[in-house]
């Protein structure tokens, strides 16, 4: 479909008008491009539907996925609902010929992600998954800065990433679901694979890893209801890894921190230091939601200060920076780009399953207790 001159038309499957991250992010996001105009809305019901078509000011609202995918005013499909349903949604998108913007995880297995980024390269179109941690400002510019020297060779990394997710063992309704080892959408597929591939994306991939996983909270409270679920996801990770490049990284990312929770990716070379960490409330729900601030020695032992982000890397202009949807905004940027020029600067399906994988990796790791190889550094 030809998008080179024209807005590029978007259906938002997930936009529930009252809650939800399509509402908080993706909505907000294309609102504030001036490359993008939503065009249809798919909720599960029909007076959602109705209503998010209202409250969004759009022209068309669908139940049927496959009938919004198919339709002519839509150029590109959002898939914004809980991750055991992207691969049917994400499937119909492809097979109406449609370009894809998946929230990450992809999906919930990595079989289903193999699938999916099959189908996408047979499609021929353009395929994102929300990996949007990579496109923050502070994320962007330490890759740039580590590529060029700015640290020397670098030697480690240092994370330490936290949500304030499920603290005081209650959880909201909708989120419950997330507590299912099975959900595929639980804190090592979301806090860590946001954090991971945030890591790899500044440093490159990881050559192999020992890993522990542990549930230290096995039962939450559902807020709306006093009923408790038992929770068999990992609540806690910890790595040890070696990157190809021989740099060694640890990790250790957690859900239910009561006070405090942030991100914080410390990078260490021979000649300097880069910190990236969370700032504002963003920061409790993890390291691509909300602001980054970008700490360094601007010379060789010199006193760590906070490194000004040159406006080159805020390609969503229209967004306010400490917005909760900012970096999904700077993803939609680049995703226009590259449909206007064909480039493939976003992060598509196959950097999507090379995470899925990686965390194969660690649940691996986990079950067995052997420190696992990885042939193409994941």
């Amino acid at each position: 479909m030809d998008v080179e001159a024209k807005k590029i038309r978007v259906g938002v499957i997930g936009a529930s008008p009252d809650r939800g991250w399509a509402a908080r992010a993706h909505i907000p996001a294309l609102t504030a491009l001036p490359d993008y105009e939503i065009t249809a809305v798919g909720t599960s019901r029909p007076e959602s539907a109705q209503a998010a078509a209202r409250r969004f000011g759009v022209a068309h609202a669908f139940t049927d996925a496959r009938r919004l995918a198919e339709h002519p005013d839509v150029d590109l499909v959002a898939v914004t609902v809980k991750v055991p349903a992207h691969a049917e949604l994400v499937g119909a998108a492809l097979a109406a010929g449609k370009h894809v913007y998946c929230e990450w995880p992809l999906a919930r297995t990595t079989e289903e992600a193999a699938a999916l980024a099959k189908s996408a390269h047979g499609a021929g179109v353009h395929h994102v998954v929300g990996l949007q941690a990579r496109n923050a400002p502070a994320i962007a510019y330490a890759r740039d800065l580590v590529a060029d020297g700015h640290v020397g060779r670098v030697t480690s990394a240092t994370v330490h990433a936290t949500r304030a997710k499920g603290a005081g063992e209650r959880i909201p309704a909708w989120a419950a679901y997330t507590l299912d080892s099975g959900s595929g959408a639980g804190l090592l597929e979301v806090a860590g694979g946001h954090t991971l591939d945030a890591l790899r994306y500044v440093l490159g991939g990881i050559s192999d890893l020992s890993a522990s996983l542990s549930v230290q909270r096995p039962v939450y409270t559902v807020a709306e209801s006093g009923h408790t679920v038992e929770a068999t996801g990992p609540d806690h990770l910890l790595l040890n890894a070696t990157l190809g490049s021989g740099a060694v990284v640890s990790a250790h990312i957690h859900d239910a921190k009561v006070t405090g929770a942030r991100t914080r990716l410390e990078i260490s070379g021979t000649r300097g230091d880069l910190v990236i960490v969370s700032t504002g409330a963003g920061g409790a729900a993890g390291i691509q939601i909300g602001e980054l601030r970008l700490l360094g020695t601007p010379a060789p032992g010199g006193t760590r200060q906070e490194l000004p982000i040159p406006g080159r890397y805020r390609w969503a202009s229209g967004a306010a920076p400490d917005a909760e949807g900012f970096n999904v905004a700077q993803t939609y940027a680049r995703l226009a780009l590259d449909l206007r020029t064909g480039s493939r600067d976003s992060p598509d399906f196959d950097a999507g399953l090379r995470v899925h994988r990686l965390l194969d990796a660690i649940r691996l790791s986990a079950a067995t207790g052997a420190r696992q190889s990885l042939a193409e550094n994941l």
